[in-house]
């Protein structure tokens, strides 16, 4: 069956220019177009659609307030952001309420990829194994009440660099760690951060808001009930790769955010081992025995006691959350890269790549060497060769960063 796709947007000379540029996918997609919040409310009221595509800035209703009442209405639908005239203020104002934002002009080949991972993530999401596991869970992480409390802050274009620095200072212990990570050599600052507000100014707050809600995840487990899976390994581990990652973005040329973005996916990437272990204890520590008994990776060994991984339960977690599909997508295949749906560059290559850098580095597999990835998807990807490069560059990274503390 074709997907429907409904486009909002208050500019005539843009819809036409969606229609022409979007003709040759009318055999993938049947499309409407609308020019404003209302018409939009008609149609779908009307008649179901699987996708909304919007812009942000329109008369009345805009595109973030009509992508709110989309959500509630119509929870199954992918909402997206297609806008080029959007400040950081409202940039904001679309976490949570949609899943993907796009800025024009976009070409035809992104937007349909887009829209594909979008069904592909769904379509996982809504494995009955997965929904199985998720419903026999008692306790899952709720989206860190500090990290809304930034958000909510940030929607206000009136908002202070000061004001924020003293929402993130009343945790201690969080600002304690996001202060050591700050300091460190992977950002490259010339002088010694000492508080949050310093740290907003100088790393901005795309880092600043992906610090926030990775290090709250870790702080919501208890770490005597889990000693026997050590949260401290999995913070530590975690870090590495968020860290390997955010260096893959800087050395690929990507802007801050997108940087931002890939710290955060490599720091949540092991979120779902947390969940199976608060969840699950016995079970999972017959994972654990599994792994051994059978020389096999954990995440084999998940599937073969839960019918699920923990990159699955981790990406099920985020998606709760209203991370970007991007994210949901590197945690979800991590471990499996060549089960995604795209096999282009993408968060899922450099979480994949730090994982197993982060590995050589603690001793599980031989440092310098790429035996743990996926060879097949890396050349799918284009990276096999860079990969060995980014491995180098980030190792010595390692070193400096240790050098400098």
């Amino acid at each position: 069956m074709k997907k429907k796709v409904l486009f909002v947007d208050d500019e005539v000379n843009v819809l036409q220019g969606l229609k022409r540029m979007l003709h040759p996918l009318r055999q993938e997609w049947e499309m409407a177009f609308v020019q404003s919040s209302a018409e939009a409310l008609e149609v779908l009221a009307r008649e179901p659609y699987d996708v909304i595509v919007t812009d942000i800035r329109m008369p009345g209703t805009d595109g973030a307030q009509l992508l709110k009442q989309v959500s509630q209405l119509y929870p199954n639908m992918v909402r997206i952001i297609l806008s080029g005239q959007a400040n950081e203020e409202m940039v904001y104002r679309t976490i949570g309420p949609s899943h993907q934002y796009l800025s024009k002009p976009c070409e035809p080949d992104i937007l349909r990829k887009t829209i594909e991972r979008a069904f592909a993530i769904r379509k996982m999401l809504n494995n009955e194994k997965l929904k199985e596991v998720i419903s026999n869970i008692d306790r899952l992480p709720s989206l860190p009440k500090l990290y809304t409390e930034l958000i909510t802050v940030l929607k206000d274009p009136d908002a202070s660099v000061q004001e924020i620095g003293k929402i993130i200072a009343r945790d201690v212990s969080m600002t304690a760690k996001i202060l050591k990570l700050v300091n460190s050599a992977y950002f490259g600052l010339r002088r010694n951060v000492a508080d949050p507000t310093e740290a907003v100014k100088f790393i901005g707050l795309d880092a600043i808001k992906s610090m926030v809600l990775s290090m709250k995840f870790f702080s919501s487990f208890d770490a005597e009930k889990l000693r026997a899976f050590s949260l401290e390994n999995v913070f530590n581990h975690s870090t590495t790769v968020g860290l390997l990652c955010k260096c893959m973005a800087e050395q690929e040329g990507n802007n801050r955010a997108w940087q931002s973005e890939a710290f955060l996916a490599g720091m949540l990437h092991d979120a779902g081992k947390l969940i199976f272990a608060d969840n699950f204890y016995e079970s999972y520590q017959q994972a654990f025995n599994l792994a051994r008994e059978k020389d096999l990776p954990l995440w084999e060994a998940e599937k073969e006691i839960f019918g699920v991984t923990h990159g699955e339960v981790g990406a099920y977690l985020l998606g709760l959350w209203g991370a970007s599909d991007i994210i949901i997508e590197a945690i979800a295949f991590h471990h499996r890269p060549m089960e995604c749906v795209h096999k282009e560059m993408s968060l899922l290559t450099l979480v994949h790549v730090a994982n197993g850098l982060a590995n050589q580095l603690s001793g599980t597999e031989k440092t310098g060497q790429l035996s743990y990835f996926a060879d097949e998807y890396l050349e799918k990807v284009g990276v096999k060769d860079k990969a060995q490069w980014w491995a180098d560059r980030c190792l010595k990274n390692m070193e400096s960063a240790e050098d400098h503390e």
